[in-house]
């Protein structure tokens, strides 16, 4: 688990299935990330959970600290195809605006570069979403190549060990 000033980040599982359904049945995330059935998220859950006991890293439910409320996912996803470890967020819309996502991914980072000893983390951002290429800039990503993923053109994004400045 990681924690923050404001928020906890715990492994997603297949538990929270029905809340990732809902979190992704927003347009204005699914436009850049996609929805997902019931049965589309529990297989997508089963993987991270995979991912998990692979690689010691995953996606993570991220939720306030206070109340527990779950408001989001971040965390770090490997990718095969690529050789590489994303790190990503997305938080619902009722939580734009207020720091949780450079928040929840600076700790991601850490940890990434920290305990995991990570050299590199892409962040692979779907063109026109704006708001994530923000986060992107705040954290000192930079971007790295144009490439496809999941079917949809994107900015991969690399920040490096030497250059995050609390790892």
């Amino acid at each position: 688990m990681i924690t923050t000033e404001r928020l906890r980040l715990r492994p997603l599982t297949e538990a929270d299935t029905d809340w990732w359904v809902r979190l992704h049945e927003d347009p204005e995330i699914n436009r850049f990330v996609g929805g997902y059935t019931r049965e589309q998220a529990a297989a997508r859950l089963r993987d991270i959970q995979e991912q998990w006991a692979r690689r010691g890293h995953g996606l993570c439910a991220v939720e306030l600290k206070d109340t527990g409320e779950a408001i989001g996912r971040s965390g770090l996803n490997w990718w095969q195809e690529f050789g590489e470890t994303e790190a990503g967020w997305t938080l619902a819309r009722a939580h734009w605006g207020q720091g949780y996502a450079t928040e929840a991914a600076r700790a991601v980072l850490a940890w990434g570069f920290g305990s995991l000893g990570l050299e590199r983390i892409t962040a692979m951002i779907h063109h026109g979403n704006t708001a994530s290429a923000t986060v992107a800039r705040r954290l000192g990503f930079t971007p790295l190549r144009e490439d496809t993923v999941l079917g949809r053109p994107c900015v991969v994004h690399a920040l490096d060990r030497d250059d995050f400045p609390a790892a």
